[in-house]
């Protein structure tokens, strides 16, 4: 049984920063805080949905503060965040009792939450093959939908199209599985996906991903072996749009791609996964290897097309968090996590909404690391001063890459085709990313 014996974030802030005020939070901050869920929880299922104009957030099952297989429960509750209120919801009507490591999806503003695994008293464990349907206008719970045809947890979940939610990977009762399995929620049937390929670098637990235009990507989770390590793969699943069931799969090592229960949702730009871990745990956070508890990381990685996949930590920036089973997207680049684990596995209660919005702020952090830049804000041209070999990379809002710049000392970009508006110019040296500085074109 896998559970018994189973970068400074100024970088990777490309489109990322914002200083609107949501709930009072202060201008510049990535991340805000919500009123707190009224019970700590980790591993819990989390979507959103929305009833008229209001979006809410939703928490389904999980583990409590007592991280031990008695304090695994059903209850639900919801997030108005409009009001900053909670509201407790029937609990999941599971027969078998308390779930953790499901997931939860939004299709046509009805929510599905599908899989997980219940633990009994004597450490044993059982994936489940259910599929729990909850309707957010009526806040009560549906028929339940047809099982899973491969009981499954720890899986990856994402939604095609608002049509279709794709089953991938993930722990099955005594191993991982390579299955994909796509649920129709119009229909209430399964289909068979084509699977990913049967070996450890793309068969995992614990990885995360979304599904952006036609293409799946996951990465991280924990590969079978010894301790469950964790993996540092990539995947990409291409589906094919006439007929999803066809997908091709293409897989990269990457050292950004190594992490283990992390939060991950499709921004206009790209792709974002926030927390995790590095180290493969339990579901009390302690590790596999017998090292000890796990830290919660802050961090965050980004994909971006043109620029590929990065990865930054900043503890005095982003919250330091993992043990997460999804995230609520309550709009096009505003999301919002509920609980998981925090610093000495602590579960929490706490409720962090991250913002994609395209205010910027108006810190210059460059000029910190020996950078300058100038004019900004600039009509024709960027000049670029630096004492170390640096390439400085102009980012546009929706994450694509406009210009790049190599050189020690002094160096010219020219942008007197961009339209005017903020820009972002990124800083690497020796492929890391040093530092990120707000740029208005203006004329």
């Amino acid at each position: 049984m896998k559970h018994s014996i189973r970068l400074s974030v100024l970088g990777i802030l490309c489109a990322l920063l914002s200083s609107v005020t949501v709930f009072g939070q202060n201008p510049g901050s990535f991340f805000h805080e919500y009123s707190p869920i009224p019970e700590a929880v980790t591993n819990n299922a989390v979507c959103a949905a929305k009833v008229g104009d209001t979006s809410f957030v939703y928490s389904f099952m999980g583990l409590d503060s007592s991280k031990i297989w008695s304090g695994i429960h059903l209850k639900s509750w919801r997030l108005n965040t409009r009001t900053d209120t909670w509201q407790a919801l029937p609990p999941v009507p599971d027969p078998s009792g308390g779930l953790i490591a499901g997931a939860a999806s939004t299709v046509k503003n009805k929510i599905y939450v599908i899989g997980g695994y219940h633990v009994a008293q004597n450490g044993s464990e059982v994936s489940s093959n259910r599929v729990h349907r909850f309707d957010p206008e009526t806040n009560s719970w549906l028929s339940g939908g047809v099982n899973i045809p491969k009981a499954i947890d720890d899986h990856v979940q994402a939604v095609w199209r608002d049509s279709l939610i794709f089953v991938v990977t993930g722990w099955s009762n005594t191993t991982n599985v390579a299955n994909v399995q796509i649920y129709n929620p119009t229909t209430d049937t399964w289909s068979t996906g084509t699977p990913v390929p049967n070996n450890n670098d793309y068969k995992a637990f614990g990885a995360s991903g979304v599904i952006k235009g036609d293409t799946l990507f996951y990465l991280g989770g924990a590969s079978t072996g010894n301790n469950f390590p964790a993996t540092s793969v990539f995947r990409k699943g291409h589906i094919n749009p006439n007929d999803p069931t066809q997908i091709s799969w293409s897989a990269e090592t990457h050292p950004a791609a190594k992490g283990y229960r992390m939060a991950a949702a499709a921004m206009a730009g790209g792709i974002f996964w926030i927390g995790g871990s590095d180290v493969t745990y339990n579901y009390n956070g302690i590790a596999y290897n017998g090292s000890g508890g796990v830290p919660a990381l802050s961090r965050m990685k980004t994909y971006f097309k043109k620029i590929g996949l990065s990865e930054s930590n900043d503890p005095g920036f982003l919250p330091n968090i993992m043990d997460l089973r999804g995230v609520a997207q309550t709009e096009l680049d505003y999301f919002i996590t509920v609980g998981g684990m925090g610093p000495g596995q602590a579960v929490l209660s706490k409720v962090y909404g991250f913002s994609w919005a395209v205010a910027l702020p108006t810190t210059a952090p460059l000029i910190k690391l020996g950078i300058k830049v100038s004019p900004n804000p600039a009509s024709e041209f960027i000049l670029l001063e630096s004492l170390q070999n640096a390439q400085f990379q102009l980012i546009a809002q929706n994450g694509a890459l406009l210009r790049t710049v190599n050189g020690t000392g002094s160096a010219r970009m020219d942008i007197c085709d961009l339209p005017t508006g903020p820009y972002w110019l990124q800083v690497w040296s020796e492929g890391k990313l040093l530092g990120v500085e707000k740029i208005m074109i203006a004329r």
